[in-house]
This record gives structure tokens, C-alpha cells and sequence, in this order.
């Protein structure tokens, strides 16, 4: 057996707290809206290849060569899709929380006006639409800070939250904690709960806030052939959300659901969206609300306990 196990397989284990969500609500719900395009690999860019991630594109392009359609898809997804996310929650005035790709708002200002306006928060997807866990340390420590120098001009604020392409890397939570500006992290999937952690820093151990998030009531699943309507979209979710609609008159949780412009922003999958914060709307014991509000939730009402 490996003594000093770096894994916690426990967590709350059978009796979570009560989170106290605002007038006593059964379920936090944040939307997430994953804003990457025009921040992913491309040849423009310097990577030698275009980045068809999470598009439609099943054809691969040789080293060196633009993959035009891989590239447009990209662009749907800020020129038209993100504008009919907006449109779906302001007509359900409802708010969200933007994972944003600093370099992806810097390309899109008026996208970026929108957010702001709106009074969504952004919490930072990285500079670039990369993979932390190849960056080495340095590289890392520096696209974070440029990330959120390009936030605070595009957006009005610093990122209180990170959330990297799908995984972080051994060092991203500490090189976060050192860089002193951020509440939380986002950069687990392993509770339906907000917990506190300990970091190892170069001053010492340091408390820090994790935001879980999920790739399960996500629309990547529509790129993984899993869902292939809007109705499946909207009964999937659906069924989550009773579930724990249902277990949160004892056990409140939060649940978060991950949109991408370019996936759910396409009207056939936009639909079951609609129906979905139709449905959600009917709810008057669910606080529907942002990623920040959750993290300042907690630390006001599940401080860091003492090191």
C-alpha cells in the first residue's frame, strides 16, 4: 500500500454539508459558456496544424497545412453561436459564467462588451485553448499571467477562476495559489460540491477553494456520438437535474452545465436548450447563478478551515 496517497477517494463521503444556498434553495445551477475559438492551435498561430477539436471535422489535415473547414467551425461558434446563447439567457434572464480563453475575447472585442455588459463572469480557460499538462512550469507561470492581464482589458476585471482544457498539470493549482489573484479553481470533476484543498507553496501550505466541474452534463457528448438531438440533449439534462432537484430536499447540491459556442450554439442542438432553461425557469427553489457567486457562497459560509 502507497503511504502518503496523493488521491482523496472520501470527500463528503454519506453525509455532505448543507451548503445554505441562498433562500434555502434544493440546487445551485451554473451555465458555463467554454468561449475558445480563436485561441485553439492553427498554423496562423505557430502550432503547424489547425486544432479540430470539438467540431464536426473528421478529416485530418498533413503537418503545415491549414484545415480551412476545422477553421470555420471554429468561427460559427463566436460569429454566430455565442450570439444565440446570449440571446436564449437574457430572454430567460438568467446568468452564466463564461470559461474564456483570453486570447479567443481579445479576437472577438465586441463578444467580450457583451459579457461584461450582461454581468456574466469570466473565469480564465487559459490564455490559449491548450493542454497545460505539456507546458512546462515557466511557460505555464506565463501564460497565466498574460491571461489575466488580457481579462482585466477585454472583460474590466481579473479572473477570480481557472479552468484549464480538460486537465491542469502537476503544477497549475500551485502556481495559481502563488499568483495570489484567484478564489477558485475548476480544475477537478470529482464532487458535486464546492471543497476546500491545501497547496504546497514555496511560503508554505495554503488554503484554496475547487469549484468542481463535469464533462457529463456537458455537449461535448454530441461530439462523442452520444447525443444526437436537441431532445437528447434536453432529456439527459433534464433527468440529471430532478435527480438532484430530488435529493436536494436533504442534500443540496450545485450543478454545472458546460455549453459550447460552436456545439449547442447550431439551432437543431440550440432547441433542446431552450427547452432546457424553459424547464429549469418553473423552479422557484433552484438558484440559477454564476461560478463566482458560488465560490464567494462558500468562503463566506464555508470558510477555509484552519492549516
Amino acid at each position: 500500500m502507497i503511504s502518503n496517497y496523493p488521491r482523496d477517494m472520501v470527500g463528503y463521503g454519506a453525509n455532505p454539508p448543507d451548503p445554505e444556498w441562498p433562500g434555502g434553495a434544493r440546487l445551485a445551477v451554473n451555465f458555463v459558456i467554454n468561449y475558445e475559438e480563436g485561441s485553439e492551435a492553427s498554423v496562423f498561430d505557430g502550432e503547424g496544424f489547425s486544432d479540430a477539436g470539438l467540431t464536426e471535422a473528421a478529416t485530418p489535415f498533413p503537418p503545415g497545412m491549414r484545415d480551412l473547414g476545422a477553421e470555420s467551425m471554429f468561427e460559427y461558434g463566436s460569429r454566430v453561436g455565442f450570439w444565440r446563447l446570449m440571446r436564449l439567457f437574457a430572454e430567460h434572464d438568467m446568468p452564466l459564467t463564461v470559461f474564456g480563453c483570453a486570447l479567443a475575447l481579445e479576437r472577438n472585442p465586441e463578444a467580450a462588451a457583451a459579457i461584461r455588459a450582461a454581468g456574466h463572469d469570466v473565469c480564465s480557460h487559459g490564455w490559449r485553448w491548450v493542454e497545460h499538462f505539456r507546458l512546462d512550469e515557466e511557460t505555464e507561470r506565463a501564460h497565466i499571467r498574460r491571461a489575466v492581464e488580457s481579462l482585466r482589458r477585454t472583460v474590466g476585471a481579473r479572473p477570480l477562476g481557472w479552468y484549464c482544457r480538460y486537465a491542469p498539470s502537476a503544477n497549475t493549482r500551485r502556481l495559481l495559489v502563488e499568483e495570489g489573484g484567484f478564489t477558485y479553481d475548476s480544475d477537478a470533476y470529482n464532487d458535486e460540491l464546492p471543497y476546500w484543498t491545501t497547496v504546497d507553496t514555496a511560503s508554505g501550505p495554503r488554503p484554496h477553494l475547487v469549484v468542481p466541474y463535469t464533462l457529463t452534463n456537458n455537449d461535448v457528448k454530441f461530439m462523442r456520438g452520444f447525443l444526437a438531438t436537441g431532445d437528447d440533449y434536453f432529456t439527459f439534462i433534464r433527468d440529471a437535474f430532478d435527480m438532484l432537484h430530488r435529493e436536494g430536499a436533504t442534500a443540496p447540491k450545485m450543478m454545472s452545465i458546460g455549453l459550447h459556442n460552436r456545439i449547442i450554439g447550431h439551432p437543431g442542438r440550440a432547441a433542446g436548450l431552450q427547452r432546457l432553461l424553459d424547464y429549469i425557469a418553473r423552479f422557484d427553489d433552484v438558484w440559477v447563478c454564476r461560478r463566482a457567486d458560488i465560490a464567494q457562497h462558500w468562503l463566506e459560509h464555508h470558510p477555509a478551515p484552519a492549516i
